[in-house]
């Protein structure tokens, strides 16, 4: 069972509780009235016992973003936002979704896993987990690719957990998703405007204030826009040992879906590549089929002859 603040079902989830509370469910998604998916690892199957109107769809997905700090309505239709626990929620209201409110709902696992949980469960299968330990103990800057839901955030706090207790890690996060067990871990979580349309606090700042603390470690976790321009800016800082995950269909689509974010960050293909090599000094790919999660291939990027970033796999 999974315990909310007061050690029983999360009430503010309304409807939903039962089943933010049951420890298999990985996911929940609502797409608008009485149509109610969840995820306990092998695929969404839809839960025909739910009935929700769109009017309180709607406004379970304003009262849990309000309670992670965050407002949606008409002017802002489209927010993501961390409640307690690690609990992750986006919503998207209509006229942006036609056919009416869509909350989606990631939940964490009870347990934090490690690197040896992992390796039980099979992740290791391909890519042998001395490899992924080596990579820990050389301080090797790692980026961590995948499909959503393939693993990328489970995997990179297990290798964060694996650190010397003697570090300190920090890390930067547009919603703070990481849940990692080591005693000198700190977060940082981008804060969008107010109402008022002042009180922003963007990725880039959050990555110039992390460098003032000191880490011995400097992590950004997922990337999905131009906020790559701050994993190459965090990771080509001198530091060792850090860390960042990014959407990719394979690891030979490493290089083009950089260079397509960073496009719109305002970055050429050319200083992609150059930033890419220098900061990140291995690429790890996750694949996921039904229930089971896999680290498929390991590589490195070099610069081809076109000074275009490319993968060589390992």
């Amino acid at each position: 069972m999974r315990r909310g603040v007061d050690g029983g079902f999360p009430a503010e989830f309304g409807a939903l509780a039962a089943l933010v509370a049951d420890a298999d469910v990985t996911d929940i998604f609502v797409n608008g009235a009485n149509s109610v998916w969840v995820d306990r690892g092998a695929g969404a199957e839809r839960q025909t016992s739910f009935t929700m109107t769109e009017g309180e769809v709607r406004s379970l997905a304003v009262r849990l973003l309000s309670l992670g700090g965050r407002h949606v309505d008409e002017a802002a239709p489209c927010v993501d936002a961390r409640l307690h626990d690690g609990i992750r929620v986006h919503a998207v209201l209509p006229p942006v979704s036609p056919n009416g409110t869509l909350l989606s709902i990631r939940l964490p696992r009870v347990r934090r896993l490690s690197l040896d949980d992992l390796e039980r469960g099979g992740l290791f299968a391909r890519v042998e987990r001395t490899f992924v330990d080596s990579l820990v103990e050389r301080r090797v800057n790692i980026l961590i690719t995948g499909a959503g839901g393939s693993g990328k955030t489970t995997l990179l706090s297990a290798v964060l957990g694996a650190a010397s207790p003697a570090d300190r890690i920090v890390a930067i996060e547009d919603v703070a998703e990481l849940r990692v067990d080591h005693p000198h871990f700190v977060s940082l979580e981008a804060r969008q405007a107010n109402l008022e349309g002042v009180g922003a606090v963007p990725l880039e700042r959050l990555v110039r204030e992390a460098l003032r603390m000191r880490p011995d470690r400097l992590v950004l976790g997922e990337c999905r826009g131009a906020e790559v321009r701050e994993l190459l800016t965090a990771l080509n800082t001198g530091h060792d040992g850090g860390a960042g995950t990014l959407h990719a269909n394979s690891l030979a689509d490493v290089p083009a879906r950089l260079e397509a974010l960073g496009a719109l960050a305002g970055l050429s293909a050319e200083a992609v590549a150059r930033q890419a090599v220098s900061a990140i000094g291995c690429i790890v790919h996750l694949q996921r089929s039904g229930s089971q999660r896999v680290l498929a291939q390991a590589g490195v990027f070099a610069v081809d002859d076109h000074d275009r970033l490319r993968v060589v796999e390992q």
